[in-house]
């Protein structure tokens, strides 16, 4: 993830491209064509590409607020994914997903901490989004997608607590009566923010999915915004040769 201006970027109906890296759909999939240099503490490149099919595009948009201000926008909540970058032993394909945040207003101004979680069920999916905003109010939504991409809200049981991440972010996400989610495999752990693979028991069904907690009121701090620099690599004026 690099950080670039405006020139940088180029977008069509079916393309957008962010400096040497890009996303396109064809057909029934969208390409997408990675070609940038990681960061600090180990600066290497990062080349290649990854290719998502969903099953099915929902048109589905679920407001994080009431005025809309942020929205949460699941393009294809399950879908295959093909990767193939220029290392030796990461080339694999499995699951995955495609989904997307927008918003007009920076996230730490409206909330203070949420977690989100994707699950596997054997029906489909289901996704979980759970907030604190800063006037107090919570947001607590479930959504259980099927394989043709309808979707519908639906119920799940309560948040339930498990393990903080490596920096102590508090971690919850929806668990039946009696069961403590855990984690299976670690992802990304920074001072604000933790994603991981996790599992828990919804509604009856083990799932294993994908989940991230945010501290928004950690990211607003002084100290750790800074950080920010550091850990992702900032090309302002990169532009296009032609």
């Amino acid at each position: 993830m690099t950080d670039r201006g405006r020139k940088a970027l180029r977008s069509t109906r079916d393309a957008l491209q962010v400096g040497p890296s890009a996303m396109r759909w064809n057909g029934d999939r969208l390409g997408i064509g990675v070609d940038e240099m990681s960061g600090l503490p180990v600066i290497s490149r990062v080349r290649g590409t990854i290719t998502l099919i969903p099953s099915a595009m929902t048109s589905v948009e679920l407001p994080l607020t009431s005025d809309g201000a942020h929205v949460w926008r699941p393009f294809a909540p399950k879908a295959r994914i093909e990767v193939d970058l220029e290392v030796p032993g990461w080339q694999w394909s499995g699951h995955g997903y495609f989904d997307s945040n927008f918003g007009t207003r920076a996230l730490e101004q409206d909330f203070r901490f949420w977690t989100w979680g994707r699950y596997p069920t054997k029906d489909g999916a289901i996704c979980i989004y759970d907030a604190t905003r800063r006037d107090g109010s919570k947001l607590e939504a479930a959504v259980a997608f099927e394989d043709d991409g309808n979707a519908r809200m639906t119920s799940a049981p309560p948040r339930t607590t498990f393990k903080r991440s490596l920096w102590q972010v508090r971690r919850e996400t929806r668990a039946d009566p009696g069961i403590v989610p855990r984690q299976v495999l670690g992802m990304l752990d920074a001072p604000f923010y933790s994603r991981s693979a996790v599992q828990t028991k919804i509604n009856g069904e083990t799932v294993t999915g994908v989940h991230e907690a945010l501290d928004l009121d950690r990211f607003r701090s002084p100290i750790l915004k800074p950080m920010l620099a550091v850990r992702v690599p900032r090309r302002a004026d990169w532009t296009f040769d032609t």
